[in-house]
This record gives structure tokens, C-alpha cells and sequence, in this order.
């Protein structure tokens, strides 16, 4: 199967962190699956990290409205299942309205793993504002988090990773996860992508003797799951009232009136 992997931040910034991306994805794709990485558009940003665009609401729609797009190319494309990289779960909601394969969030699969299995969560952030939309999305899925922890300074500290100062960055988030610890979690997951590249190239698992979550892999697990179940005929989309896919020449000529359109003037 092949998976289309939507990321928010622009390949090239970082050759470090390209190539952790690079390296996770091969280890946690199953046999005969092929994951394909997905950037932003180069000028999106001009920072080496997308941090300071990400806490804004305006611009997260913005990031929504691109990665709910990549869903609807990918399965044009032939696409097996596509994921949301990031844990605020961008265009998540849009992309399974407008698809017909398996989308799975980051933050979705993690939170719903831990309803199911009745675990607290300690979530481990880095970026102030995105605390209001995870945690949103943790209250909807119904799970138990016990502890939100944010870490002070915490761009600095990726970008001192990115050049091979991982130190700091361990100590930190050691720091939290104690804190979440003793507030009592079981569960551990990073609030952000990048960082986590950076735990798990690491070989990180486990933080104040809480096991780390892995939401890459377990968003990849996730979707080829989902893929295989629907592969069987065991769940499908339902294809009656509100719900039902329209013919694809007018979804192809709605785009291009209400949003090409709208765009031009």
C-alpha cells in the first residue's frame, strides 16, 4: 500500500531532520507499504522551523485548508491512506469528508489509542498556543489527559538538537515528563513532530519511567489497519444521504468556482 505523509514544515531546512523523517518511516512502515513524505511549499515560511506560523488560529486554518487538499490528491494520485503529521490533527476533519480513504491524524490516533485502553496522558509541548486546540481535540476523543506540560524555551532547544546538541533537549523534556509523572500519567506523547524525530532518533522510549508514545508509528499502524479492513470489505464508507460521495465532475467544478475562483479575486 502507499501512504501519503503530510508534513508542515518545508524540506531542506534541515538536513538532520529530513533524514530523520527519512529513517522513521522506513522503520515503522509493514511489510510492502510505501510512505511518501509531503512538505510544505518552499516559501510558505522563511524560518528553519515552522514554530512561529503554528500557534496562530488564522494561519493553522490556513495549514488545514492545504493538508485537507493533499488528502483529496493523494487518493487522486492513487494513494492508499494519507496522514495528518501533526498533532493539532490540520485538515483532518475536511480530508474525511472529502475522501474516500483512510485519514488518520497524528494526534487522533494517539488519543483515541488512549481512551480505548484507558490510559492518563501527559502531553509534552513546546509551543504555548497550540495547547488550546490539542487539548481540545483530546476532550473530544474522550480521553483522560492529566497533564499538559510545556517546555520553556523549547525552539531553542530543537534548533540546538538540529545542530547536534541533544542534551539540553533530553534534559528538558526529562524535566516534564517527571512533572506529568507525578500528576499522574501513564502515557507520554509529544505535542510536536519535530522533537520527537529527535527522541526517537535517539532511541528515547521511555521518559521518567513512562513509556513515550510513538504517533508516527502508530498513525502509520493506524492507517494500513484501516486500509486492510477496508481492503476486506469489513468497513466502508457509507455511501447514503449527507454522507454520500457526489460524482467527481462536480466536486472538480465546485473547486474550481468556489475556490480557484474566489482566490483570483
Amino acid at each position: 500500500m502507499r501512504i501519503w505523509l503530510q508534513k508542515h514544515t518545508v524540506e531542506g531546512r534541515s538536513a538532520l531532520l529530513d533524514k530523520l523523517y527519512a529513517e522513521h518511516v522506513v522503520a515503522v512502515a509493514g511489510p510492502g507499504t510505501t510512505i511518501d513524505i509531503h512538505t510544505l511549499p518552499p516559501d510558505t515560511y522563511a524560518a528553519a522551523l515552522p514554530e512561529p506560523l503554528v500557534g496562530y488560529g488564522e494561519i493553522g486554518q490556513l495549514f488545514a485548508d492545504f493538508f485537507a487538499a493533499s488528502a483529496v490528491a493523494a487518493e487522486r494520485q492513487g494513494y492508499d491512506a494519507w496522514i495528518s503529521a501533526a498533532e493539532q490533527d490540520p485538515g483532518l476533519a475536511v480530508a474525511a469528508w472529502r475522501t474516500g480513504i483512510p485519514v488518520v491524524g497524528y494526534g487522533q490516533a494517539a488519543w483515541q489509542l488512549a481512551r480505548n485502553g484507558g490510559y492518563r496522558l501527559g502531553v509534552l509541548g513546546f509551543v504555548d498556543a497550540l495547547a488550546e486546540p490539542i487539548i481540545g481535540n483530546i476532550c473530544a476523543a474522550g480521553a483522560d489527559l492529566v497533564s499538559y506540560q510545556v517546555i520553556a524555551e523549547g525552539t531553542a532547544l530543537v534548533e540546538h538538537a538540529l545542530a547536534q546538541d541533544f542534551d539540553p533537549l533530553v534534559r528538558a523534556y526529562t524535566a516534564a515528563a517527571a512533572r506529568a509523572a507525578a500528576a499522574g500519567a501513564q502515557w507520554l506523547v509529544s505535542a510536536a513532530g519535530i522533537p520527537h524525530e529527535i527522541l526517537v532518533h535517539l532511541g528515547v522510549r521511555e521518559l521518567a519511567g513512562l513509556p513515550l508514545i510513538d504517533p508516527l508509528g502508530l498513525a502509520v499502524a493506524t492507517a494500513e489497519h484501516l486500509h486492510r479492513l477496508r481492503t476486506l470489505g469489513i468497513i466502508a464508507r457509507p455511501e447514503v444521504g449527507y454522507a454520500r460521495r457526489p460524482p467527481r465532475s462536480l466536486v472538480e467544478q465546485a473547486d474550481q468556482e468556489l475556490i480557484v475562483k474566489a482566490v483570483a479575486r
